[in-house]
C-alpha cells in the first residue's frame, strides 16, 4: 500500500510539475510606462512586425506584445506624449511605400492607417538595412526597446528616437553659437 501511495504522490508531483504555465511575458504597456521615465534623448523604442530580427547589441532590449501594431504605435506615444521630458523623432522604412497588396495584402490600408496615426508628426524615411545597423550601433551605447507586434507586413515598422521635450534643437544651435563666439583668445 506504502508503494501504491508512493506512486501517486511522485505522480502526482510530475504532472504538477508539467501543469505549471509558462512564465508570462511581461505586460508591455506595464514596461513602457515603467521605463519612460529613464529614458532620455538617444534612446529608442521599436514598434516592428514579427519578422524583426532578434538584435545582439547588449543595450537592445526585446518584447513580444502580440498585439496590433496601430494599437502599440497609439500607446507608446501616448505614454511619450504624457512626459514631461522626451518627443519622439519618427523613423519609418523608406521600402513601406513600395510594398504592395499583391505581395503583402493589407499593406495599403496600414499605410493609411499609420499616416492618419502620425498625421501630426514628421516622418523621415531610411532604408531598412540603414536603419537596423543604426539601431545596432546605438544599442552598444544606449538602451533601445523593442516591442514586437502581430504585424505581418514587412518594411512596417516605426522607430522613435527619443529627443528633449523641452530642449529643441534650435536652441541647442544658438547655445552652440554662443560657446563659439565666447571661445578663448588663441595664445600669443
Amino acid at each position: 500500500m506504502r508503494k501504491v501511495v508512493a506512486v501517486f504522490c511522485l505522480s502526482c508531483a510530475a504532472i504538477a510539475a508539467y501543469a505549471v504555465p509558462p512564465a508570462t511575458q511581461p505586460n508591455w504597456k506595464m514596461k513602457v510606462a515603467a521605463e519612460m521615465p529613464l529614458l532620455g534623448h538617444r534612446n529608442w523604442i521599436l514598434v516592428v512586425d514579427s519578422a524583426y530580427p532578434l538584435q545582439s547589441s547588449p543595450g537592445v532590449e526585446t518584447i513580444e506584445t502580440n498585439a496590433n501594431q496601430i494599437d502599440v504605435v497609439r500607446a507608446v506615444l501616448s505614454t511619450m506624449n504624457a512626459s514631461i521630458h522626451v518627443r519622439p523623432d519618427i523613423y519609418m522604412d523608406a521600402e513601406l511605400p513600395f510594398v504592395s497588396d499583391s505581395d503583402a495584402p493589407g499593406a495599403a490600408t496600414y499605410r493609411t492607417q499609420i499616416a492618419n496615426l502620425l498625421h501630426d508628426y514628421q516622418i523621415e524615411s531610411v532604408p531598412h538595412d540603414k536603419i537596423i545597423a543604426n539601431i545596432g550601433e546605438t544599442g552598444s551605447q544606449f538602451h533601445v526597446l523593442v516591442l514586437k507586434t502581430n504585424m505581418t507586413i514587412p518594411y512596417s515598422s516605426v522607430f522613435i528616437r527619443l529627443d528633449c521635450k523641452y530642449w529643441s534643437a534650435d536652441a541647442e544651435k544658438r547655445m552652440r553659437a554662443r560657446m563659439g563666439a565666447t571661445a578663448s583668445p588663441a595664445k600669443r
